[in-house]
């Protein structure tokens, strides 16, 4: 039996991008659109499905104005015209066109059918399978296109199955959360539900915060996205479309809808070029003289040069793909050599490059990826094509539209001409970009931020991957022998504890066992089950042995695979890990570290800080490490000038007494421990903007005494409550929050109906300002070590940054003076009303140094 072509419209989302913005305009696009298919005898049978009137996932946004009556005028046009071909409409009340069609594609696929859906709603990628594609519209720069999402490229894009994708859909939302992290955070954890259930192993502070003050709307989102397939419409597709019905459409007087191929500009990559011939390059090179302003993208993959794509100009880009006389280590030459002369050469990614091009702090070079986060931190993503649509207004192909997960030297000899366009828009983008980005930071006052830390930032980052740290093989062994051996006692106790024997590791098992089987109270019942959630039970854990056994257990699971088992991985054969520090991934500024990520150690049990020890010196050398003390606390007291907390610090005693003494209104020498307990939980709570209902649940008091601790604080320091209102205010004015240095932090939240997204934005305007301070000083405290370090000529070297803490390897008989520039470094980093305290210590592991 012939399996029939189905084509199913979704009339209302089509109709939607038409009006807003895609270059086919309303009903007369979408009419084009059609005839196009049915002229390309795509469809033996086609139907077009609108949303019900009460299920608009538009028309309730443009109610009551002059854009809705006009989306209606154009949707009724559509309709009738539609009918007069005896096209069937489709609308059934409570449905959206999404839900029609996904209830359609699955009736049609079992009786049959192959099913083409064209929609320009993401959510219809859950409605993809073996015999369904979806077809999504994409605006590229020769005008409309339709991208063709089968089952497999949407595992290959997404990583997920098509059914997953709500989950991903709710996540990527108005919060500061992108496609590429929402993916991950489904695959880790399966959905949304699950997710919040183990929201404290979230590495990332950034997205675990977003997450937690956008609660209940990304649970709506999800709900919106979720597509329903119980829509009982029946269709009689058995009767195809004649060419006598095709010829009447053409008849129609309607304008033409502009698509690819009809009347274009020459394209842009009419000016890329593939360079494969030395006297070709070295004339091309000629023409990068002494001053001149270009675009640059040296190719790295593996520790070795892929290709160099140069940008002179709007009809000059090439790509120089390694042949012959014209190798590898010729190109990284000519880079750098033209870096050198040139009076601006813009970039992407410039650390990438840097192990070939070597160049210094005084290169006239700018890398508009680090341009593009500084201006927007909330981006998950500062690629090619990210900054050709924020700053050009231009959308085009990414890496992976071109040439996949392909690495860039297998697509050139494979797909040459995708990946030529992919590397030349590297170039061409930085190029285009630079003035407009540079203007964007003189406008927002962040050029002296960019230009004197973090393109400074780059080059002490870069150094400190290529330094790497040593990790001894033997020692990380019996450390996780000694780990699994601990592992293994904690589920004996647990199974005596709870008596019984379960899966661990299943949220599932061990909610049924605490919660019904041993009726602790205090379970908080999910659809999937109860939640054994961190929060939940760290405040089960004081009354509850098993559960604190339990915590100590996830505690130690994790540290056995990702750190004892997984840092092995990443030891090199120098025997040193060369991690990667990122600059462009936090909201606040902070520097993260990934591959392996040594920022997250948990350090709630001995065992956790322990694997410190595996992280030696080379022979020869020392470990001398510094941290900040109470670097975000001084950072407030300076930003708020409360006189009476600079007061506190200049005392020079210990910050939580004193504080606990005068909230209190107790003599410093009668502070008891419990209150020195609270006056720090509260200390640290106000630089993360605490709620009485957040210090009440930290604290294991009521929330009225949570309340009373934190008014109390700031009777004592007044200054400090009008600071962080004035904060708020002045967030809510600006939309952004601004750091001591001009670092700037989005609020969007902030103008959010949902009062828990406007609470978290609240935090948020309170946090990011002292957070994104703190983090600006520990970067220049790094790039005046690692270049007084160079300055003096000595050899050791930065090989560790976490957090407020600068980690060296010094060699023997550099280590006392080593101690006293690391020290008087950071000290120096930032002038402020009260003085940063810097600890140095010296050891033979980063455990003894610590």
């Amino acid at each position: 039996m012939n399996r029939k072509n189905i084509v199913l419209v979704d009339g209302s989302s089509m109709l939607r991008n038409a009006f807003f913005g895609l270059p086919s305009n309303g009903a007369r696009g979408i009419q084009n659109l059609i005839l196009k298919l049915l002229e390309s005898k795509e469809a033996d049978f086609l139907a077009v499905a609108f949303d019900s009137k009460t299920e608009g996932s538009c028309k309730e946004m443009y109610k009551n104005t002059a854009v809705y009556e006009g989306l209606l005028k154009e949707e009724e046009r559509l309709r009738e015209a539609l009918v007069s071909l005896d096209i069937p409409v489709l609308d059934k009340e409570g449905y959206a066109s999404a839900d029609i069609l996904a209830s359609l594609a699955k009736r049609c696929q079992e009786e049959e059918g192959e099913i083409l859906l064209l929609s320009g709603e993401r959510k219809l990628l859950q409605a993809v399978e073996e015999h369904v594609t979806l077809k999504i519209p994409v605006v590229k720069e020769g005008g409309l296109e339709f991208k063709s999402y089968s089952v497999e490229l949407i595992r290959e894009e997404f990583g997920l199955e098509p059914e997953s994708l709500a989950g991903v859909f709710a996540l990527a939302g108005d919060w500061g959360i992108g496609d590429k992290t929402a993916c991950q955070l489904i695959r880790e954890y399966h959905n949304v539900e699950n997710i919040y259930d183990h929201i404290e192993e979230i590495g990332s502070q950034r997205i675990k915060e977003a997450l937690t003050g956008n609660q209940e709307a990304v649970k709506q989102q999800e709900e919106f996205a979720s597509l329903r397939r119980d829509c009982d419409i029946h269709l009689d597709y058995t009767k195809t479309i004649e060419q006598a019905e095709i010829q009447k459409i053409i008849d129609m007087d309607f304008v033409p809808a502009v698509f690819p191929g009809e009347g274009e500009e020459p394209s842009l990559e009419s000016g890329f070029h593939a360079v494969t011939d030395l006297s070709e390059a070295e004339t091309i090179f000629l023409k990068c003289g002494e001053g001149c302003r270009l675009g640059l993208q040296l190719v790295v993959e593996d520790k070795a040069v892929s290709a160099l794509s140069l940008c002179l100009s709007e009809t000059e880009c090439y790509c120089f793909i390694p042949a012959g006389e014209l190798s590898p280590q010729y190109l990284a030459e000519k880079a750098e050599e033209i870096c050198k002369r040139a009076g601006r050469t813009t970039v992407l990614h410039l650390k990438s490059q840097l192990a070939f091009l070597k160049l210094t702090l005084d290169s006239p070079v700018f890398d508009a990826g680090v341009a593009g986060y500084l201006l927007d931190p909330l981006k998950d993503s500062y690629e090619y094509n990210d900054l050709a649509e924020d700053y050009l207004d231009l959308s085009i192909p990414s890496k992976t539209e071109l040439i996949g997960k392909s690495s860039f030297k297998r697509a050139l000899e494979e797909n040459r001409e995708k990946a030529v366009s992919c590397i030349c828009y590297m170039s061409y983008v930085a190029l285009k970009c630079h003035d407009l980005l540079h203007e964007s930071l003189v406008k927002e006052s962040m050029d002296k931020l960019f230009y004197e830390i973090e393109m400074p930032l780059i080059y002490s980052l870069f150094h400190m991957e290529e330094a790497g740290i040593r990790v001894e093989r033997e020692r990380l062994k019996e450390y996780g022998d000694r780990l699994k051996v601990r592992i293994a006692e904690l589920e004996q106790k647990i199974y005596e504890e709870t008596g019984e024997t379960f899966n661990i590791n299943s949220p599932k098992q061990l909610g049924e066992v605490l919660f019904d089987r041993m009726k602790i109270p205090g379970g908080k019942k999910t659809k999937t089950g109860y939640s054994t959630a961190a929060d939940v039970l760290e405040k089960l854990a004081p009354d509850w042995p098993a559960v604190n056994l339990i915590l100590d257990y996830r505690q130690l699971t994790k540290l056995n695979s990702t750190y004892a088992d997984g840092l092995a991985a990443y030891i090199g054969p120098d025997e040193r890990i060369h991690g990667t520090f990122n600059q462009t991934i936090t909201a606040t500024g902070r520097i993260s570290s990934t591959e392996p990520n040594l920022q997250n150690i948990p350090v709630r049990v001995e065992l956790g800080r322990e694997i410190r020890k595996v992280f030696v010196p080379q022979e020869g050398c020392r470990f001398v490490d510094a941290d900040y003390s109470q670097i975000e606390l001084r950072v407030l007291a300076h930003m708020s000038g409360d006189q009476r907390l600079i007061d506190a610090y200049r005392q020079a005693e210990d910050i939580h007494a004193i504080t606990a003494s005068q909230v209190f209104h107790v003599p410093l020498n009668e502070v008891t421990p419990l209150q020195r307990r609270n006056a720090k939980a509260v200390n640290f709570g106000i630089v993360y903007g605490i709620s009485s209902f957040g210090l009440s649940e930290g604290l294991s008091i009521t929330r009225k005494e949570a309340s009373e601790y934190i008014s109390k604080y700031f009777e004592t320091y007044p200054g400090v409550k009008t600071f962080l209102d004035d904060l708020v205010s002045e967030a809510k004015e600006q939309g952004y929050a601004v750091s001591m240095f001009g670092r700037r932090r989005p609020v969007p939240e902030l103008k959010s109906l949902n009062f828990m997204q406007r609470s978290f934005g609240e935090r948020v305007a309170m946090n990011s300002p002292i957070q994104g301070t703190a983090a600006d000083i520990i970067k220049i405290a790094m790039i005046r070590v690692d270049n007084a370090l160079r300055k003096q000529g000595l050899k050791s070297r930065i090989v560790l940054q976490v957090h407020d803490e600068l980690l060296i390897e010094a060699y023997q008989n550099e280590v006392d003076k080593v101690k006293e520039l690391l020290a008087e470094e950071m000290k120096h980093a930032a002038n402020l009303a009260v003085s940063l305290e810097v600890e140095a210590n010296v050891g033979d592991s980063w455990f003894d140094a610590k």
